[in-house]
């Protein structure tokens, strides 16, 4: 049956094999979706580590004489629902 999901190849060195098909055999999954959620994990790892130097980038620019509190960017939300 044709799978709708894109597929990847891959080439491991064996230790790293061995080391995937123990963690897919002890959680009593296949080595490919084993193989699937560890990368799904890793993008997000990517993915916070990039939204955090992006928040650091940003935290060294701030002007805090330009900065609103909380109240004042949400104040005109309150206002409209009148």
């Amino acid at each position: 049956m044709p799978t709708s999901n894109p597929r990847v190849n891959v080439v491991l060195e064996e230790p790293v094999y061995e080391g995937l098909r123990r963690w897919a055999k002890r959680d009593g999954v296949s080595l490919s979706l084993k193989v699937r959620d560890l990368v799904k994990d890793a993008l997000e790892v990517e993915e916070d580590r990039a939204l955090a130097d992006l928040a650091k980038d940003r935290e060294q620019t701030l002007d805090r004489s330009k900065a609103m509190t909380h109240s004042q960017t949400w104040a005109h939300l309150k206002r409209s629902k009148r």
